[in-house]
C-alpha cells in the first residue's frame, strides 16, 4: 500500500506500507513493514519500520526492528512488540513443518536418520 496524500484513521494492511515524502498519515497502523518518508502521526505496530531521510514520525512505535536513516526524525516512543501486536505470516509448507538451514524439513531429516 502506497500513501501518497493525506490519511486520518486506521490502516490495516499484512504487507508493506509505504508513506511516501508527500504523504501524511495520522492514526493507527498494523502492517508487516512500515516505510515512513513523508509525515506520521500516532501509533504504529509492524515487524519493521524504516524513516527515511525525510521521514518524520511523531507518536508510538511498538516493532522490534526500527532503523532512522540520517536526516529522519521521530519524537516518541517504541516499545517491543507482542505477537498480539502484530501481523502473523503463513508457514509455507506442512502445518507445523520447520524448515532448517539447508531447507529441509525436520520430518525429513527424521526420516533419513
Amino acid at each position: 500500500m502506497h500513501v501518497d496524500g493525506y490519511m486520518e484513521g486506521k490502516i490495516n494492511t499484512e504487507k508493506t506500507l509505504i508513506i511516501s515524502r508527500s504523504g501524511r498519515v495520522k492514526g493507527e497502523i498494523i502492517a508487516d513493514k512500515v516505510i515512513i518518508n513523508g509525515l506520521f502521526e500516532g501509533e504504529c505496530y509492524a515487524n519493521h519500520v524504516e524513516i527515511l531521510p525525510h521521514g518524520k514520525a511523531q507518536g508510538t512505535i511498538h516493532s522490534d526492528e526500527l532503523s532512522i536513516e540520517r536526516g529522519g526524525h521521530f519524537i516518541g516512543e517504541s516499545q517491543p512488540t507482542t505477537e498480539e501486536q502484530v501481523v502473523k505470516l503463513q508457514q509455507s509448507g506442512k502445518k507445523g513443518e520447520l524448515k532448517d538451514a539447508n531447507n529441509k524439513s525436520k520430518t525429513e531429516e527424521k526420516s533419513a536418520s
